[in-house]
């Protein structure tokens, strides 16, 4: 192996580890948005405890089901 392709490897494994490290670091701070949004707000009966436990052991994809579905179930309060 020559240098360029040492190079060439290890560039393309910087990128691939930078764009991983992004994606988490995304992932958790749309965890963490989910979950103080949820706390911050009023639900029916229990669904603020639903959610809550959606978020958390399901942390991704629980997120993304409570950006959907779950903001419109918050009650607005006049």
């Amino acid at each position: 192996m020559n240098k360029y392709n040492m190079d060439k490897i290890v560039n393309d494994f910087s990128i691939g580890l930078f764009i991983w490290q992004a994606l988490i670091v995304l992932s958790i701070g749309l965890w963490i948005y989910c979950l103080i949004d949820i706390l911050k707000n009023k639900f029916a009966q229990n669904d603020k405890i639903i959610w809550v436990l959606v978020v958390i052991l399901i942390p991704f994809v629980g997120s993304l089901l409570y950006l959907f579905i779950g903001r419109n179930k918050k009650l607005k309060l006049d």
